[in-house]
């Protein structure tokens, strides 16, 4: 931590009842700090008076212990300015030398049962890239995000009253925009809700991590879409429950196929409104046969509207929650897609019969984003400016979709890209003999980005395949990522 008036040098200690002065001990304590890096070239020591205050001696003392640093040359005094690390330390400072520990000899800290199982058999997730390219999925148009608006809504707040963003806030999240989505979700969704029943957390993942809290024993048996979202399943792994891979078609999650393998199931996960990664919406029928069945088996269903917001057509996919009459939908919503993902914001709205149960989750164990983040969205959202933006992007997705299909037509017969009527990503199959790891990892030789549909599976599936991202990808980056796959080596 470093200030305008220097470095905070709280680690320094001095031994009054040692035989080393205090010059000699401030010394080699300062000494230690900066060849252990804890102060770095260019970093600005505290006054000497400041440092005679804070360590408790005399300002002489201090005076000589900073002239010997001085005279090594790992100090530098300029007038006016104060004193600094000399810049000759950054090429010569030694490697730090480990204590003879249990880390250094390699062992690993004990893991829990739950997280060691998890990391083995299951959890698959790489760190999403951030570069817009082809062909990136999960990543919205950043360069079409109003930047201006957003920082004009951001230094209102941080510029207003401080007890209103910098304290600790509502548990359950700022109630401005706990009314602000239910107002959304009334608009988009036909969801009639309350307020109350809204729960702000950091994001999708961390909904999905208190729901399995708040919900699930070690060992509950979960339907998980096969082939599915890879985030819901770590999180879900990560408090015990065992997970049941559930085939899909093209109406979506095989209820049959899950009371099949699990009748008495805790939990089902799905992704109705647009299908990860297949983008398949759920049918009427389908979803009548999955409420019935989480009613027969005092189950709850967790609904996952990641990317609701963005429709090609007339009118939006429906949300299950809307058809649930029995309480039995968990809706969780997030603004990784509709805004941009580092915000790290998201929630849940929960049925009515449950909705104390959160209360005390989020009153005793849960801590969600900031008030100011919070707050900035709320204005972003009463304003106008979330609905101009989406609409804009709905626009935009379309186009680079179009472009995308377009520029397909150059593309081998052995990748066979599926059409999609929602989201920003879509899937292709390959055809028999052509291994899709091998497509993944030339292209990523060539800077194309592409996912294999085994990452988001529990359990292999017939068909080989590969998820195409479309929405952080410009007309032109679309069309030059499509010539370099139809050069690939693997597909000729």
């Amino acid at each position: 931590m470093k200030q305008a008036a220097g470095a905070l040098l709280s680690a320094i200690h001095l031994d009054r009842s040692s035989r080393k002065g205090m010059s000699v001990q401030l010394y080699m304590a300062l000494r230690d700090i900066i060849l252990s890096g804890g102060l770095r070239a260019g970093d600005r020591l505290p006054a000497t008076r400041t440092l005679a205050r804070e360590t408790g001696v005399s300002r002489t003392t201090v005076i000589d212990a900073v002239d010997r640093l001085v005279a090594e040359g790992m100090l530098v005094s300029q007038v006016g300015s104060g004193t600094f690390v000399s810049d000759t330390l950054e090429h010569q400072r030694p490697a730090p030398v480990l204590a003879a520990s249990s880390d250094a000899t390699g062992q690993q800290p004990r893991l829990s049962y739950t997280i060691s199982h998890a990391e083995k058999d299951y959890a698959q997730r790489n760190w999403l890239p951030h570069e817009a390219r082809a062909f990136v999925t999960a990543l919205p148009a950043l360069d079409a995000f109003p930047l201006a608006h957003w920082s004009r809504l951001s230094a209102r707040h941080l510029r207003g009253a401080r007890g209103a963003v910098m304290g600790y806030g509502q548990p359950k999240g700022y109630e401005p925009l706990r009314r602000a989505i239910t107002t959304h979700l009334s608009v988009l969704k036909g969801i009639q809700c309350h307020h109350e029943q809204i729960f702000i957390t950091s994001g999708a993942q961390h909904a999905f991590a208190l729901i399995g809290r708040l919900l699930l024993n070690p060992g509950d048996r979960i339907w998980m879409e096969n082939p599915g979202a890879s985030g819901a399943r770590n999180a879900l792994l990560s408090e015990g429950a065992e997970l049941v891979p559930v085939d899909v078609d093209q109406e979506g999650l095989i209820v049959a196929d899950g009371l099949a393998k699990a009748p008495h199931f805790r939990m089902a996960f799905v992704t109705p409104s647009h299908q990860q990664p297949l983008g398949h919406v759920m049918s009427l029928g389908r979803r009548f046969e999955l409420l019935q069945a989480a009613d027969e088996a005092q189950a709850v269903i967790v609904e996952d509207d990641y990317d609701g917001e963005f429709y090609y057509g007339n009118a939006p996919q429906p949300a299950l929650r809307s058809t649930d009459t029995s309480g039995r939908v968990i809706y969780v919503g997030t603004f990784s897609k509709s805004l941009f993902p580092s915000l790290r914001l998201g929630f849940v709205l929960v049925p009515e019969r449950m909705t104390e149960a959160f209360d005390r989750m989020f009153r005793f164990w849960a801590s969600g984003p900031p008030t100011a983040t919070q707050a900035t969205v709320t204005d972003f959202m009463d304003e106008g400016h979330f609905a101009t933006h989406i609409r804009l992007m709905r626009r935009l997705y379309k186009a680079r979709y179009e472009a995308l299909m377009e520029e397909s037509r150059i593309l081998p017969d052995c990748i066979a890209l599926q059409e999609t009527a929602s989201g920003f990503h879509t899937p292709a199959y390959l055809a028999p003999g052509i291994d899709a790891q091998t497509v993944v990892a030339q292209a990523a030789e060539r800077g194309v980005v592409l996912a294999p549909l085994s990452k988001y599976c529990l359990s292999p599936i017939e068909r080989s395949g590969l998820v195409f991202g479309f929405g952080s990808a410009a007309p032109e980056d679309i069309r030059r990522g499509m010539e370099i796959l139809r050069s690939l080596p693997v597909l000729r």
